[in-house]
């Protein structure tokens, strides 16, 4: 979105400053889409070179979904042939959240602090212009990731790393670290009507 901020903060930043702080992002709510807005903005980074760094924390590790196969051909093609920036995929836990998980949930719970831990290498090495953080409101939730820590991690990291968030019930400290926060209700949707999920939509 183009135009005039209502307000400028007397912050003794310059208009380029300011436009060019680096970003935590927050896609909640109950609403579909959250995934996927985030998705498009990693496509975003791709298109001006940057690296992109896409982390899944909840899907399981058998589940391959549309936007995966679309980054990985993204990221081959910049190896190819130099254009956009590269990108990664990672597949951070193990299970789904509504449904029966294969292992224990100790299992899941480690599975999901090593891909924080990851993550954290990664923030402090300044590895990624965009990192998607895919459904990570819920280990945080679940008490499995500590949101004092994440808090203190995201609002401290060094350089120009743009952090989106997605997922159902993120905690209120990491709203309120936020510079974008969206809530996705849902006003219908075709479960509603007993219609499961379909090819190129929900995958």
């Amino acid at each position: 979105m183009r135009g005039q901020p209502t307000t400028v903060p007397e912050d003794g930043l310059t208009t380029r400053q300011r436009r060019n702080r680096p970003l935590l992002i927050v896609n909640t709510g109950d609403g579909k889409g959250k995934s996927t807005a985030a998705f498009g903005l990693a496509l975003r980074g791709w298109n001006q070179g940057w690296s992109v760094g896409v982390f899944q924390f909840v899907k399981s590790a058998k589940w391959r979904i549309g936007e995966q196969t679309a980054v990985e051909t993204l990221a081959e093609l910049h190896r190819e042939t130099g254009r956009g920036g590269p990108m990664e995929w990672h597949k951070m836990g193990a299970g789904w959240s509504w449904t029966r998980k294969e292992g224990t949930e100790d299992d899941h719970a480690e599975a999901a602090r090593e891909g924080w831990a990851e993550i954290k290498r990664r923030l402090a090495a300044e590895t990624h212009a965009v990192y998607v953080l895919d459904e990570f409101t819920y280990p945080m939730a679940w008490g499995w990731i500590d949101v004092d820590d994440v808090v203190a991690t995201l609002r401290d990291r060094p350089g120009h790393q743009h952090v989106v968030i997605t997922g159902r019930r993120c905690p209120q400290a990491v709203l309120d670290l936020a510079d974008l926060v969206t809530e996705m209700t849902k006003v219908k949707h075709p479960f509603d009507a007993g219609q499961k999920g379909q090819r190129g939509i929900e995958w």
